[in-house]
């Protein structure tokens, strides 16, 4: 397995175009470190035998055992591994485990080429094995860009001032294309090694240069990172909790006339197929939040335990009442995420996806519960979460006894220990840190209007319309036959499952 020495080798060699603060830096600014420990964290698990089968997969496209977020889901059993590896990582890495944006849009690419080639005669799809091969041979980090800059929402892509708020061919030449505009809000970016980048939206026939999907080094000619990295405050100190150490960074990607090979251009101009995968992008990546958002909420019922704890107020019935709430929102979250796996479907390309109505309902329901989470932690923990003295208070100078005997409130949690939980309360509340986990959890993935645009599309409305009808004895008769016939995939023969597998003929 690919390692993370190995990684930050490859690192170290590409070109150096990450902005911050208006200045040019290498991909070993310190800045970025807490966002390139989460990558590392994850290379770490794939290479733990312990691990095995659950970080790591063996691919039928490189006959080897991979990285999990190479890979392009092929059974029920894969998703299901894949929404635990997500849980279980980003419980490990205190939030955002970063690696499912790269892996929800191959997935999208992988599903999207396919159907593609089979309404245009293009060679999409083969393209896109091809640099799979690849990206899995060298078990490569990616990052996914989607989400243009968009300009005056009340107008199309074409219609903008700017062609440039939305990502758009500007050339097409014999040996590929030339690229320009804007990504926007692209996690993980300054440290991708390969950027998956697809169209945002729904395309008119007007907005054709703006269909356009390909794979990326970020370090190429012509893009430019526009990087804002987020960590704790104690990430430099080297004696500071595990949590500390991790962070994340977001970027504005500016392609300024960069050029695509044809062999990495996965969709040229098909302006029908923009919301397709668009929706494959979101869909996917809203399947992958039922694994994250549930260890969101596993943090912060954690963390909620310790504060009532270090207070002494674990037996009061409020408090057991408040946890029972982390409990109901994280399961329903990941039984969403389970159902979606169990009603999904083979798709023509080989891949198995989701059932979109129970990803979006999984998303959805984490989204809005985020903030009343947030609030369960702070009203538990009280006010020392903001008021505390700083760490080094407790360490040095006049005061360190009197701060100790202060810190104490539950007889069997000791001065140290009980430092140790605010401070970790403090960070996970109220930090830079945890407000960009507050924003992510309401528009990660996509806006919550987004999702119940999806759930409006997908959600079978005409069905309950009928049962209505039928119960108010309109209609005499309830046709349910689809729903009768309709199985979750577990039940399905092994066989059947693998009829088609990614990179085969069907």
């Amino acid at each position: 397995m690919r390692t993370k020495e190995q990684f930050h080798d490859n690192l170290a060699q590409m070109r150096p175009n990450v902005y911050i603060g208006g200045e040019k830096v290498g991909r070993d600014d310190p800045r970025l470190l807490p966002g390139i420990r989460v990558y590392d964290m994850v290379l770490d698990l794939a290479g733990d035998p312990e691990w095995k089968g659950v970080a790591t997969v063996k691919s039928p496209l490189v006959d080897k055992e991979i990285n999990r977020f190479c890979h392009l889901p092929q059974t029920p059993q894969d998703l299901i591994q894949k929404q635990k590896l997500i849980r279980l990582g980003a419980r490990r890495a205190g939030g955002c485990v970063q690696r499912c944006m790269g892996l929800d849009g191959i997935t999208a690419l992988a599903v999207c080429t396919k159907e593609i080639d089979m309404a245009k005669g293009t060679d999409y799809h083969e393209r896109f094995l091809k640099f799979m091969r690849y990206y899995q041979e060298n078990e490569l980090a990616g990052c996914c860009a989607q989400t243009d800059s968009k300009g005056d929402r009340m107008k199309r892509p074409f219609q903008q001032n700017d062609p440039n708020q939305y990502v758009h061919i500007v050339e097409r030449r014999n040996d590929g294309i030339m690229v320009s505009g804007y990504k926007m809000s692209i996690t993980t970016a300054p440290y991708a090694e390969e950027m998956i980048v697809i169209p945002t939206r729904a395309l008119g026939k007007e907005d054709a240069d703006y269909a356009v999907a390909f794979a990326i080094p970020p370090d190429t000619e012509g893009i430019s990172l526009v990087t804002r990295p987020v960590w704790h405050r104690d990430f430099k100190d080297g004696t500071t909790s595990p949590f500390c150490k991790l962070g994340v960074s977001d970027s504005l990607v500016i392609f300024d006339n960069v050029f695509i090979p044809n062999d990495r251009v996965f969709m040229c101009g098909e302006w029908d197929f923009g919301r397709r995968i668009a929706l494959l992008f979101a869909n996917s990546h809203r399947h992958s939040y039922c694994g994250c958002k549930p260890a969101i909420s596993d943090i912060l019922c954690g963390a909620t335990i310790l504060a009532a704890e270090a207070n002494n107020i674990m037996k009061a019935s409020h408090i057991k009442e408040k946890l029972t709430e982390f409990a109901g929102a994280s399961a329903l979250a990941y039984a969403a995420g389970i159902a979606a796996t169990l009603f999904g479907k083979k798709t023509d390309s080989g891949v198995f996806f989701p059932n979109p109505v129970y990803s979006n309902v999984g998303r959805r329901l984490s989204g809005e519960l985020v903030y009343h989470e947030y609030n369960i932690l702070t009203e538990v923990a009280g006010g020392i979460a903001v008021t505390m003295p700083f760490h080094e208070d407790f360490k040095k100078g006049d005061n360190v006894d009197h701060l100790n005997k202060f810190i104490l409130r539950n007889p069997q949690v000791p001065a140290d220990e009980s430092l140790k939980i605010w401070k970790f309360v403090e960070e996970l509340g109220t930090s830079a840190m945890s407000a960009w986990y507050k924003v992510a959890g309401v528009h990660g993935g996509g806006s919550p209007i987004m999702e119940t645009i999806s759930l409006g599309l997908d959600y079978d409305f005409e069905d309950k319309k009928n049962v209505a009808r039928y119960l108010a004895g309109i209609d005499e008769t309830l046709d349910d036959s689809r729903m009768r016939q309709e199985e979750p995939v577990a039940a399905l023969s092994p066989d059947a499952q693998k009829e088609v597998m990614v990179g085969q003929p069907n």
